[in-house]
């Protein structure tokens, strides 16, 4: 299927076809288009999409008796649509052609992960013998973030005469990606204004509806042979349409060069007079192209990931899906972590936990990217603030899912294809969130060196979620600890106790103990601060010494439940009951998704010790195992080797893995304690999208958070990597799968730090520069260094 730096679909699959969408989709950071069939409209196998980062539109829909509201990343008008056909001098017009024509007798799509180019070939052949061969070449600009481009080539076999040609705009579009949301609002485009220039290009403008982004396209079409278009503007798109005389030896060829404009880029400017102005600058076809390469060499360069093999593959298709969501022009805009990458509808392009899996990878390789990221969070400060104030309690409580505003975005209620039944959605729950952003901070500024941040935004952010954790916990006279109640950790199938009438479990031990590690880290961060700027904080957010001393007490007494020598996932889940796995695996054969298959059955997933993701295990995420025992130590719990290692082989056995992340974060896991099942879970992370192992999601949009996991797996879960003030810090552990690799980094301040690992051994090259020598910590404590300009090998 893929070779090199190359992937390849060599036949028409429908069935699949979605999934090839979501897979070829081509991006800037700025917008991505889905690899999808010029030829083809919405509808069976077929979903053309265009998504700009940030573009959310709100609306009201009435779902089982009620009215619910959901914030969308909008389908923006479609700008591939090209439709042709035959016009022999020997015979009638023939069909308009798809890749669904009886007269197709070859496919093959081509995406080339080291240029961003995609390419589709289709081969028509008709009962009289007469061929046409169909190239598409298609490029979203990576140095232009406003232009794409696709150029088609037909060659004619066996006959002569013309190909009739449509260029369409396309603004009838909707948000029909996903059939589990057929019953929400789909239409969030309005007053469509569509025409032409004088000099023949196609302009479409519409906004959406709620808070209304103003969007504009233009549409260069150009055709070689030149030949004039019969232009057609009808309300909601335009149609160009070309006679191009063809036969052996004698191609056509049409290029439509787009460029996408919104009232939402900076400076403020007419976004159709912006496009306009775009398009007359743009350079031909082949100028373009090469434009557009040499800048994903900029970005292979600086990102660079090498690891032979089937894996290596697969994980440079990963960073480019990721480098095409998240690229440096992301740092230009007010974004999250779309949790589905720009890819597709599902999630409805919100923004989850997800940047917890991709923040790693940028800090390293692209930190100004990764800052930018949590400015998106800095900026929803004051609606996290609201958000905690209605709930009751203080600092900062940031949304489970996240879009334009920073409000809460979960929906209130969900369907469950299975039984076709809408429940309530408690997922809102998952205060862990929080934690996450604050780990994101704390990682951003060790990582970077980037005091500055932490010390402005960063420490506003943290000391915040810091302030929330500590009003969120209650003390427990009982236990003599601090508890926090009524939440839903990761696992997200718990949502409440059996039988209970109010939502939420108690005492979640990755939301306890992260939350203690956030109040840790505000103590730590308020005691590094200069003088003057923690004295402008604590004005500012009302900080006192008796509020403070709350933080170090919660951060030492939050309650961890225990039960049969393991970490609890929460108060009481070990009273739960224990489910037959191997009856429900006879019975339904994939039980990924085990909580809709309970609720079909009127059962409900409450009752039993069974998890669809990792969960207590995220904390081996997080923390290496002398910082999570050493968190556990200050709580006064003593975590050792032994029981993290039964608490995995506990969670091991009790998880359906209904989530991408929960392969990663297991093969992680294991990895890290040389467990023997770990290449099993890596493997699956690693085909997770590529395979569809979630049985026909992908298509919907690609797992953005599991993609950019698989490549930290790599990069820092393998070698043990942590970049700090100490310099470099490496202790690799032996995944003999994937036994040597190398990759670029940044260290601090030195650009462009190349590790290549092999069995036993390191190298770490540091470019020239000003900036002296790199330290490097290798296992056991030693400490050496490389100086700048100079390549070391060091025996692990």
């Amino acid at each position: 299927m893929s070779t090199g730096w190359t992937w390849r679909y060599d036949r028409y699959e429908p069935e699949r076809e979605q999934l090839v969408e979501a897979l070829c989709t081509l991006g800037n950071g700025r917008f991505a288009t889905r690899g999808s069939a010029p030829e083809c409209a919405a509808g069976g196998a077929h979903y053309p999409g265009t998504y700009l980062a940030g573009c959310y539109d709100r609306r009201t829909s009435a779902v089982a008796g009620a009215e619910v509201e959901n914030e969308d990343l909008v389908n923006l008008p479609n700008w591939t649509p090209l439709s042709y056909r035959c016009l022999p001098d020997d015979g009638p017009p023939g069909a308009w052609l798809t890749p669904d024509a009886d007269a197709l007798r070859h496919y093959d799509v081509q995406l080339d992960v080291r240029g961003g180019v995609l390419t589709r070939s289709m081969l028509f052949r008709d009962a009289r013998g007469r061929g046409l061969r169909v190239g598409h070449t298609r490029v979203v600009h990576m140095g232009e973030a406003h232009l794409a481009a696709q150029q088609t080539v037909f060659r004619a076999y066996g006959w002569s005469g013309a190909v009739e040609v449509k260029s369409m705009l396309d603004g009838a579009v909707t948000n029909a990606g996903v059939q589990r949301y057929r019953h929400l609002e789909k239409d969030h485009l309005r007053e469509h204004r569509t025409g032409f220039t004088s000099d023949g290009v196609a302009w479409l403008t519409c906004r959406t509806v709620d808070p209304g982004f103003r969007i504009a396209l233009a549409v260069r079409t150009v055709t070689r042979p030149a030949r004039p278009a019969r232009e057609t503007a009808k309300s909601t798109g335009t149609v160009q349409t070309y006679r191009l005389p063809i036969g052996p030896g004698r191609s056509a060829t049409v290029v439509k060069t787009l460029a996408l404009r919104a009232s939402t880029d900076r400076p403020a400017t007419d976004p159709l007079a912006a496009a306009r102005d775009d398009l007359a600058l743009a350079p031909v076809f082949p100028r373009l192209v090469a434009g557009h390469r040499a800048a994903w060499q900029r970005l292979w360069d600086q990102g660079e990931l090498h690891v032979p093999g089937e894996a290596g593959r697969i994980l440079r298709l990963h960073l480019f899906h990721l480098l095409q969501t998240l690229s440096p022009h992301t740092a230009d805009l007010d974004v999250g972590v779309p949790a589905r990458g720009l890819h597709g509808e599902a999630y409805r392009g919100h923004v989850f936990w997800d940047e917890l899996f991709v923040l790693p990878y940028l800090d390293l390789h692209f930190p100004e990217v990764a800052r930018s990221l949590l400015l998106y969070r800095y900026r929803r400060l004051p609606a996290a603030r609201e958000a905690a104030r209605r709930a009751g309690g203080v600092g900062a409580m940031y949304p489970w899912q996240s879009a334009s505003s920073g409000r809460e975005e979960t929906q209130e209620l969900h369907l469950n294809p299975r039984s076709g039944r809408w429940l309530p959605d408690f997922s809102r729950l998952q205060r862990h969130v929080g934690a996450a952003v604050a780990h994101n901070v704390w990682r951003y500024a060790r990582t970077t060196g980037d005091r500055g941040f932490l010390h402005s935004a960063g420490a506003e952010i943290l000391l915040e979620i810091a302030r929330h954790w500590a009003g969120a916990a209650a003390f427990d006279t009982g236990t003599g600890r601090y508890r926090i109640r009524g939440v839903v950790g990761p696992d997200e199938y718990h949502d409440a106790y059996p039988g209970a009438a109010a939502p939420g479990i108690d005492d979640n031990a990755y939301t306890n103990a992260t939350a203690a590690w956030v109040l840790a880290r505000g103590l730590d961060l308020l005691g590094e601060l200069p003088a003057a700027r923690r004295s402008e904080l604590s004005e500012r957010l009302s900080l006192d010494a008796g509020e403070l001393a709350r933080w170090d007490d919660v951060s030492r007494r939050m309650y961890v439940p225990f039960h049969q020598g393991v970490v609890s996932q929460f108060e009481g889940y070990g009273d739960l009951a224990e489910l037959d796995w191997e009856a429900y695996r006879t019975r339904y054969g994939d039980i990924r998704r085990l909580d809709r298959i309970l609720e079909a059955e009127g059962d409900t997933v409450n009752r039993y010790q069974a998890s669809k993701q990792a969960d207590t295990l995220m904390l081996g995420y997080l923390f290496r195992p002398a910082e999570l025992y050493g968190l556990f130590r200050r709580l006064g719990y003593e975590l050792d080797d032994e029981v993290w290692r039964a608490t995995v082989s506990y969670y091991l056995r009790r998880t359906s893995h209904g989530s991408t992340l929960s392969s990663l974060v297991h093969g992680w896991v294991l990895a890290r304690q040389m467990g023997a099942e770990a290449w099993r879970y890596c493997e699956e992370a690693l085909l997770a999208d590529v395979a569809d192992v979630q049985g026909g999601t992908t298509g919907e949009g690609i797992h953005l958070g599991a993609m950019a996991g698989t490549i930290d797996l790599v990069e820092r879960g393998i070698t043990g990597l942590e970049t700090g003030p100490e310099g470099l810090r490496v202790a690799p552990v032996a995944l003999a799968e994937i036994p040597r690799f190398a990759f670029t980094l940044c260290v601090g301040r030195h650009r462009g730090v190349r590790l290549r690992m092999l069995p036993g051994r390191l190298a770490v090259r540091v470019p020239a520069s000003p900036e002296g020598p790199l330290a490097v910590v290798l296992p056991g404590g030693r400490r050496l260094t490389v100086e700048a300009g100079q390549e070391r090998w060091f025996r692990l």
